[in-house]
């Protein structure tokens, strides 16, 4: 098991070299192909009323605007890349907006690389719920950076919140090519019993460890009890365990183009701290 196609969002934002450093280090590693791809957003504008024109002078320069914007984001990407020793690499520019464009392509990806939404830094491409609209609607795993911190490591320390569920088993299960590279992978359980389980072990978080330990990961399990919502709970741990990737489901689900997020998903989508990767 591992990541062949990695696909990287890339756009004008603060944080977009940073993203790119961490993807084109998975595929590096992986051997992976990346796809760097910046979206104008076009289609949002266009397409959403069927009697605008682009005939309109000032639309087609908003149009332009938004085109020579996703141009410049990808300008240099493929240097870049093959500075940081990624052999098989493309860069593209995608007609639409951010989770139309990076969602089509996902279809084709093993893993996507998105960065948290900053809503002190908007885009006029990328609408803000556009992580967890990968998360929600692209049927792979999602690689979320956060907009702040520096991190002098990836994937070292892993922290798996794990409660048993469909959307957490896929979450883990979609990480094992980089839970493989860990040295020690941390399995956080919280507010959990025997009685949450389908399968009961000799305690909870047997079962996974077992399942992990058969591809090669050495995991570590632990228990937490926490009157406060579990997702700050897991953001302390992980800052306690100096982890640099929360494993965890993505909970939720859309209606129309509103995400309607699960109480721990939606804390950690706003005050994430390290790197999430997100499987729904």
């Amino acid at each position: 098991m591992s990541y062949k196609t990695v696909l990287v969002h890339v756009d004008e934002s603060s944080r977009s070299d940073f993203r790119v450093g961490i993807a084109a280090e998975i595929a590096r590693l992986e051997g992976a192909h990346l796809i760097g791809t910046a979206v104008t957003g076009v289609s949002r504008f266009i397409y959403q009323d069927g009697n605008i024109s682009t005939g309109d002078p000032n639309l087609a320069n908003h149009l332009n605007f938004l085109r020579e914007r996703a141009e410049r984001a990808i300008a240099g990407f493929a240097q870049r890349v093959h500075d940081l020793g990624v052999l098989s690499q493309e860069s593209m520019v995608a007609h639409d907006e951010a989770g139309g464009g990076i969602g089509v392509l996902s279809r084709y990806s093993d893993l996507i690389v998105v960065g948290q939404a900053n809503r002190d830094e908007p885009s006029p491409s990328v609408l803000p719920d556009f992580p967890e609209y990968i998360v929600m609607h692209s049927g792979r795993p999602v690689l979320i950076i956060p907009y702040a911190g520096d991190f002098t490591s990836f994937a070292k320390r892993p922290l798996i919140a794990w409660d048993a569920s469909r959307e957490s088993t896929r979450a883990v299960t979609d990480a094992i090519p980089l839970l493989k590279r860990a040295g020690v992978v941390q399995v956080a359980m919280f507010n959990q019993d025997h009685s949450t389980f389908d399968v009961p072990g000799e305690r909870p978080g047997t079962d996974i460890a077992l399942y992990l330990s058969r591809h090669g990961i050495n995991a570590e399990v632990s228990v937490h009890k926490t009157n406060t919502d579990v997702g700050n709970g897991l953001l302390s741990l992980a800052h306690d365990l100096d982890s640099d990737l929360i494993v965890m489901g993505g909970y939720g689900h859309s209606r129309f183009r509103e995400m309607i997020m699960g109480g721990v998903t939606r804390t950690i989508m706003e005050s994430m701290t390290v790197p999430i990767l997100m499987s729904h």
